[in-house]
Parts: structure tokens; C-alpha cells; sequence
């Protein structure tokens, strides 16, 4: 292990940790979405900050220490955004996310702590080629995609998805069934996929399997990636799919296309609201209706109220364990598989 730098969970495809390589600086004109990069981190940001690791540990900074990263973007509703693409001469950069996803700030909640300061030392070079992402995906067959899913959409992040998905890999892991759990689109963390597999699923995958710091990028680039996510989910031979849309599909990183993807083999919709009316604009926006609201909006029999009068649809909490016979029932329904 190289110790010289804090290795993000950005680099987990790589093999950064365990091999040597060269610093080169280049000129901003020649970076690229998904480059690995090296900075030195100039302010730690709040005292809460902590940076997620390749096995997904958080670690602490102590300060004056160098953090290896990718060149990606954000555009996060309720957090901050940013991108490499603002970066100007001084090379200053944030850390986007935990995961070491490095761009310009371009806005930030108030509600959210300082972000971590960082300044570009360098690009990781190899044999006189510069190391990105792409140098580190490993090629799999086309695989057609014919595994059924359970869908888990928000109205926006943190709006319950991942808790969502762990309830129901519980439940298909307790019957006895295959699980494999992916999130197609979003900003990249391990530990929304780590949760998952934290409950028992067999395997887990998300877009930085495939080389993508975030989902945000051009349509063409984004299918050809999610064609090889897609291949490696099917590869898995699960009998189920726990599939997550990051963050909202009304966010610019490639939902919509995510779901028209993987539509036709879609069972069972949920979907994890801020509240009652952000479900009529998705179901309106996606032509989606849900099999199950829940997430916030859940929380209290004002708001499941709502939903059902506002939108004709089930809402449920689904952390309330009363709820979790009706919830079999739903999914037994929908999937054919028996819970």
C-alpha cells in the first residue's frame, strides 16, 4: 500500500494503491472526466469532513496531506454543485463528494459544512501514459439484460432509496433468492452499494465499475456505459435486481435514460418522495406509477394520505415493521417471486 496518499473510493477499480506511478502536470486543456488526479489539500473544510476509502471506510484528515481523486461533476439539488470544466488558473478544486470526486465548487447549500480545499499537483502517469478510469475497466462480453428488477427512483436525493432497497434485499435474501444490487446513475459513494451488500446481497455494481466518477457526462458516452453495467449485472445470474436511480431523474445524470434501459424488465416500481406533490410531478415528468410510495413522505399518515388522494397510489412506510407483511405481499405480486 502506498502510503504517500489518502486513496479515495473513486480508485477502487484501480490498482493505484499497489503499483507505482509518475506525476506529470498537465495543461487544463488536456484533462479529462474521470482523470485520476493528485492535490494537495489546503483547507480540510469543517471539522465533520471525512473522506471515503476504497473498502469504504471514512477517514479523518489530519492536514497537509495529498488525496488521489477523479476529475468528474455534480449537480446535486440539496447539497452542492460542481465541476472540473471550472477550473481556473490557480488550480483550486473541492472535493465534490467523500468518494474524491474533484471539480470547482459552483454553488453550496447553506445547510451543508464547508467543503475541503484542494490544489491539482499532478496527473497519475504510467509508462508515459496518463492513468483515468478508463484504464482500469476490465472488458466483459456484451451480456443481454433479462434479469427482473425491483426499481428504486427519488424525487430527489436523500429521499430514502437506499433504505428502501436494503428493506427489500432483506426480504428477497430471507426467502432465499439470488440478489444483485446496482445504482445505474448518481455522483459516486460506495456506500450506497455497500448497504446493500450489507444485508446479503451476492453482488454489487454501480456506474464506477464502468469507469464514470458520476453519471453526469454526454448521452452517447453514458449508454455505451450503461450497455457494459448493464452486462456485468446480467453476468451475475441473480434472480433479482435491486436497481437504484441516483438522485432524482429530473437531475442531469442520465436517469431517464437509466430507466428506459431497463423498463420492459422492470416488476415492481418504488419510489422514495420528498413529499406528495414531487410524486405527481415524477409520475407526470416519467410516466411511472409507482407500486409503492414511501421515503419521507411516509413519515406520517398526513402524508401517505396525501400521496393516495393526490395520486391514486399506495404509500407506505416501509421502516415501520407493520408494514412489511403488505409489503411481501406487493412484491410477491408484482415479481412472481414468493417472499
Amino acid at each position: 500500500m502506498n502510503h504517500r496518499y489518502i486513496h479515495t473510493s473513486l480508485t477502487r477499480i484501480s490498482d493505484l494503491a499497489e503499483k507505482e506511478f509518475e506525476l506529470k502536470k498537465l495543461p487544463r486543456d488536456l484533462w479529462k472526466t474521470g482523470d485520476y488526479v493528485i492535490c494537495e489539500i489546503i483547507n480540510a473544510g469543517s471539522e465533520s469532513l471525512r473522506l471515503e476509502l476504497p473498502n469504504g471506510r471514512m477517514r479523518g484528515i489530519i492536514g497537509g496531506e495529498f488525496i488521489i481523486g477523479a476529475l468528474g461533476e455534480r449537480f446535486a439539488t440539496l447539497e452542492a454543485t460542481g465541476s472540473w470544466r471550472n477550473v481556473g488558473e490557480n488550480l483550486k478544486m473541492s472535493v465534490l463528494t467523500g468518494a474524491g470526486l474533484l471539480g470547482k465548487l459552483t454553488s453550496k447549500s447553506v445547510f451543508i459544512p464547508q467543503m475541503m480545499k484542494v490544489l491539482y499537483t499532478g496527473h497519475a502517469f504510467r509508462d508515459g501514459r496518463k492513468l483515468t478510469m478508463d484504464s482500469f475497466v476490465k472488458s466483459t462480453p456484451d451480456t443481454p439484460f433479462n434479469t427482473p428488477v425491483v426499481l428504486f427512483v427519488g424525487t430527489s436525493m436523500s429521499a430514502g432509496k437506499t433504505t428502501s432497497a436494503r428493506i427489500v434485499t432483506n426480504l428477497f435474501k430471507q426467502a432465499g433468492h439470488k440478489v444483485v444490487g446496482a445504482k445505474l446513475t448518481g455522483a459516486g459513494r460506495l456506500k450506497d452499494i455497500l448497504a446493500i451488500k450489507d444485508v446479503g446481497a451476492d453482488a454489487v455494481l454501480d456506474f464506477v465499475d464502468v469507469g464514470l466518477p458520476s453519471s453526469i457526462c454526454p448521452k452517447d458516452i453514458f449508454g455505451k456505459k450503461l450497455r457494459q453495467l448493464l452486462s456485468k449485472i446480467a453476468q451475475v445470474k441473480a434472480d433479482i435486481a435491486i436497481i437504484e436511480i441516483g438522485a432524482s431523474p429530473l437531475e442531469p445524470y442520465n436517469g431517464e435514460l437509466a430507466i428506459n434501459a431497463i423498463r420492459e424488465h422492470v416488476k415492481c416500481t418504488i419510489l422514495s418522495a420528498s413529499d406528495p406533490y414531487a410524486v405527481h410531478g415524477l409520475m407526470k415528468a416519467f410516466d411511472i406509477v409507482p407500486d409503492i410510495v414511501t421515503g419521507i413522505t411516509s413519515n406520517t399518515l398526513a402524508g401517505i394520505r396525501m400521496v393516495e388522494q393526490l395520486c391514486g397510489v399506495q404509500a407506505m412506510n416501509l421502516i415501520d415493521a407493520t408494514t412489511t407483511k403488505r409489503l411481501k405481499q406487493i412484491l410477491s405480486a408484482t415479481t412472481g417471486f414468493a417472499l
